[in-house]
């Protein structure tokens, strides 16, 4: 049921999602040189590495200076990219992802493989679990660029603060989820996305 539910919601997504994809994808091009996508090896299911897809909102090689942006702060971002991320518009593409069965449409945010090594043997749990596009996480930390914005030191409180509590809160979901309060996520999601300031 929940697989059903990932692939009417994906193609019902992308479909509506279609023509601002396609404008999405121009500017993009226009505005540096780089592809209009961006693929990023993050770990899945059991561990298993797969490429996730995002529209590309840094210049070309960005993330060879560090795996964190930290919001407006970041020079890495582009004008277009700055966008696309306020509104989380980047992340549809990985629709593609759910389509191919690497990812579900609500499920814990996959991690690189650098963050996932230094998980504890209580957090790898997480890893049982198919990784998803939203969450009760990413809803609670919809600000979470702006936060590291503002941090210090942007990757002990990512490290520290941040990925266990978002750990915390994906095991804490993922003991009682059911289709229905998957939906319940969405929902939450997209009504945190309309009301974005």
């Amino acid at each position: 049921m929940k697989r059903f539910m990932d692939l009417f919601l994906s193609l019902c997504i992308l479909a509506l999602f279609l023509p601002i994809g396609m404008l999405l994808s121009l500017c993009i091009v226009l505005e540096s040189k780089g592809g209009v996508f961006y693929r990023q090896e993050r770990i899945g299911w059991k561990g298993k590495p797969f490429n996730l897809i995002k529209f590309r909102s840094m210049r070309p090689d960005a993330d060879r200076e560090g795996k964190l942006t930290v919001g407006e702060r970041d020079p890495r971002v582009t004008r277009v990219g700055a966008f696309i991320r306020k509104y989380k518009l980047d992340e549809f593409p990985q629709f593609i992802n759910v389509l191919k069965g690497e990812m579900s449409v609500v499920g814990p945010r996959p991690e690189v493989a650098h963050y996932v090594a230094q998980y504890t043997d209580e957090q790898r749990k997480v890893l049982d679990f198919k990784p998803g596009i939203t969450d009760l996480a990413s809803i609670t930390y919809f600000e979470e660029n702006k936060l590291l914005a503002h941090a210090s030191d942007p990757q002990s409180t990512y490290v520290d603060e941040i990925m266990p509590e978002k750990i915390r809160i994906n095991l804490a979901y993922q003991t009682n989820a059911t289709v229905c309060s998957d939906l319940g996520v969405v929902w939450k999601t997209a009504l945190r996305m309309v009301r974005k300031p």
